[in-house]
């Protein structure tokens, strides 16, 4: 079962390592803060240069690297031995290639840390390597997060680093920023170095110091819409068009679509309580009342129809029968059509 990499990140932080890491998924952003702090924490400064390797997969083979790993270190009691974009080591995958890290993993040197740093695709779970990794190495499998899953990430990370947030403004985070982790962590970075003391995260917060706008961002566009507030809705879109840029068509379009969807949803399991609501449409219970009105709004035929809306908006922003309508113009069109 591979370890979780919040696991991992506190044993590393208490001074613990292991001999063998692989570092693999999708997810970028735990594979870099696991294989950044070893870099930068598992050896002295001063020993850097005799007892620290840098490699990188497309220029590493497969010998290359557990030559390094089999050398004793110089003068200190430990060396570290780190192959970035490993998914590019030449041959990785094949039966003579693997066959010498599975190898190395049965009597694995304990005076050396090697760490795999795999983004962005996981090895075969079938073959020997992958089993053989799991039960001799710190195994990570790095996921993205699900956009559903966002808010509540946010939430805890910032719980993390010493302050709270509500939920609803994790939810305008999430909405406004998506799931790069990498992005999403330099953004809350910025905001939270300006605080000395533990704080409540709140929207004037994330407008002042990240720029979302507390009353004109995505989350609070798909709010007024579940509402009908036809008012709200109109300023927001119209704030949209000043900076088209920052708020493009498209993913605004894949937003709406989602967002009826859960509606669609809450129509079909209507008898269901909050939880399980919650939990089929992928939202935070917190939200789920804000659901049940907009299924109250929207009768299921008028969700059926917002789809189609939905869909010749998007060919629209793609430029067919589109009659000269700018992005701006397309999304008023839109949402004057779902509303009314």
């Amino acid at each position: 079962m591979p370890s979780k990499a919040e696991d991992i990140i506190k044993d590393l932080h208490a001074g613990k390592y292991a001999p063998v890491y692989f570092l693999q998924g999708e997810e970028p952003y735990f594979i870099d803060v696991i294989s950044d702090f070893i870099e930068k924490n598992a050896i002295p400064e001063h020993e850097k240069g005799f007892n620290q390797t840098i490699m990188y997969g497309k220029d590493a083979p497969m010998n290359a690297i557990m030559s390094n790993a089999r050398r004793f270190p110089m003068m200190a009691e430990r060396q570290v031995v780190i192959v970035k974009e490993a998914q590019n080591i030449p041959g990785l995958g094949k039966e003579e290639v693997d066959t010498l890290l599975l190898n190395y993993l049965q009597n694995p040197l304990p005076s050396t840390i090697l760490v795999f740093a795999h983004k962005y695709k996981v090895l075969d779970g079938r073959k020997a390597l992958a089993k053989e990794l799991d039960k001799k190495a710190i195994l990570v499998k790095s996921d993205k997060v699900p956009d559903y899953k966002m808010a509540e990430w946010v939430t805890s990370y910032i719980n993390s680093k010493g302050h709270k947030i509500d939920n609803r403004t994790a939810a305008v985070l999430a909405e406004s920023i998506g799931n790069n982790l990498e992005v999403m962590t330099n953004e809350i970075g910025k905001m939270l170095i300006n605080f000395t003391e533990p704080t409540q995260i709140d929207a004037n917060h994330i407008h002042r110091f990240i720029g979302i706008n507390k009353d004109y961002n995505n989350f609070e566009l798909t709010k007024a819409v579940g509402v009908k507030d036809v008012i709200k809705a109109n300023k927001i879109i119209h704030y949209f068009g000043q900076n088209p840029k920052g708020h493009p068509l498209i993913p605004l379009i894949a937003l709406l679509f989602n967002y009826f969807q859960k509606i669609a949803i809450t129509h079909e399991l209507k008898g269901a309580s909050d939880q399980d609501l919650a939990r089929t449409i992928g939202v935070n219970p917190y939200f789920v009342k804000e659901y049940r009105i907009a299924a109250k709004n929207y009768n299921l035929g008028k969700v059926i129809d917002s789809f189609s809306y939905l869909k010749e908006a998007d060919l629209r922003s793609k430029g067919v029968n589109a009659n000269g309508m700018d992005e701006s113009q397309v999304l008023k069109e839109l949402i004057f059509k779902i509303m009314h």
